[in-house]
């Protein structure tokens, strides 16, 4: 009842429906940014002891609960802002890509015209710049059909609305191929004789582009691998999973926390090296598939194999190690009773990706049949409580005494092991 009376003494006045002044968000972006301002200000505020009531400022759990309870109802509204602001980027994606890939085009023909300089225009010239138009058609059309999901990025994004490292990995490939049999099928049209034909038709042959073809096999392979086995991880709860808000460039690089990886970094780098040398290879020979070196081949394959060994590697459940009964300074020691704070310690209670506000208040621990939300205890600069490793909540009034199940149950949605405590009268 405090804590509602505080509420209502404390809650601002809405805006009627229209408003205008400065106070109100224009645009999703501008949204965003005001709710994450005015959160880190009442976040901070909290923290330094200011803003409490004095309904319950005489209750160390009351105000606790007070404090949880108004950051979660601010943290939700910066979960709608920053959704909103996904949404929105999203949308707009498709025109940047479309955009980026005609001034590719534009790269390649000025590139060509450079080149062609002293050598003078050829038929392979003309060739390229054709297959590249046909490339870029191709992707406009993609990026208008699918320009509510990020335009020609729409394949390349995951079921996590991150961008996926394995399937831009294998578009990459997937481009160049098609890109180099697009020129060869532009210069087979454009053949005068038949000895020149044949050439063409030859630059097709397996023994020529084996390389290639290998590694275009085994990154298509690996992007529907990975898929199926983060899928599988997540349904047995081997690997948590949060949703993230935009995809964004450095995806291919980290994890879903937006750290660093070894096996994303070296399969980034090791492909985009392959795929360099295949590009001038072409540039070279244009008549033929481009004939990628074995030991360049197996070094891709050994970073790919490096990559999905680190994709089974990852992750974990979450865990609960022991439960103890919190004490603060100048409590006397004594068992868990009813009323009681506890500290639950383990680890992987936070799952990667969720460290925001909105997502750490949906922790719930369940102590017997009660559920138990998890408060937000702030500090300068972010929370003391949730933490990956140790959470600490009450144990309500309405848990009966007696051998009760600890069991937390994460913003992933994954729960953990049960751990059996004593709660006494």
């Amino acid at each position: 009842m405090a804590v509602q009376e505080a509420r209502q003494n404390t809650e601002p006045g809405a805006h009627a429906g229209g408003c205008t002044c400065g106070d109100c968000p224009h645009g999703a972006r501008e949204g965003h940014r005001r709710a994450v301002a005015a959160f880190l200000v009442k976040r901070d505020e909290f923290a330094a002891g200011q803003g409490l009531p004095a309904a319950v400022a005489h209750s160390a759990s009351a105000s606790r609960q007070w404090v949880s309870e108004e950051l979660t109802q601010s943290a939700e509204l910066v979960a709608d802002r920053r959704r909103a602001e996904g949404q929105a980027w999203l949308a707009r994606l498709w025109l940047s890509t479309t955009c980026t890939v005609w001034a590719a085009v534009v790269v390649l023909l000025l590139a060509q015209s450079l080149t062609a300089v002293g050598a003078g225009w050829t038929t392979a010239r003309t060739a390229g710049l054709l297959a590249a138009l046909v490339v870029a058609g191709a992707l406009t059309a993609a990026s208008w059909f699918h320009r509510a999901r990020g335009g020609a990025l729409a394949p390349v994004i995951g079921e996590d609305n991150r961008l996926s490292t394995s399937r831009a990995v294998a578009a990459a490939w997937v481009l160049l191929v098609g890109y180099a049999v697009l020129v060869l099928a532009a210069r087979l049209a454009a053949a005068s004789g038949p000895a020149e034909r044949d050439a063409l038709i030859a630059g097709l042959d397996l023994a020529r582009g084996a390389g290639v073809v290998t590694v275009l096999a085994v990154v298509c392979g690996i992007a529907v691998l990975v898929r199926r086995v983060v899928g599988l991880r997540v349904l047995t709860q081997r690997l948590q999973k949060v949703r993230a808000d935009r995809p964004r460039a450095a995806d291919l690089l980290t994890d879903d926390s937006g750290r660093g990886t070894f096996a994303d970094i070296q399969y980034v780098v090791l492909s985009g090296v392959a795929l360099a040398f295949a590009a001038v290879r072409l540039a070279r020979r244009p008549d033929q598939l481009p004939d990628l070196p074995w030991g360049l081949a197996v070094a891709v394959l050994v970073s790919a194999a490096t990559y999905v060994a680190g994709k089974y590697a990852e992750g974990g459940r979450p865990v609960v190690l022991s439960v103890v009964r919190s004490r603060e300074a100048g409590d006397l020691d004594g068992p868990i009773r009813t009323g009681d704070d506890i500290e639950i310690r383990g680890a992987g209670f936070v799952p990667p990706g969720a460290h925001t506000a909105d997502r750490l208040s949906r922790m719930v621990v369940r102590i017997g049949p009660v559920h138990v939300q998890v408060p937000l205890v702030p500090v300068t600069g972010g929370f003391s409580n949730p933490t990956d490793a140790v959470l600490t909540v009450p144990v309500p009034a309405d848990v009966e005494p007696g051998r009760l199940e600890v069991q937390v149950v994460t913003a992933a949605g994954v729960e953990t092991n049960r751990y059996a405590i004593d709660v006494t009268d």
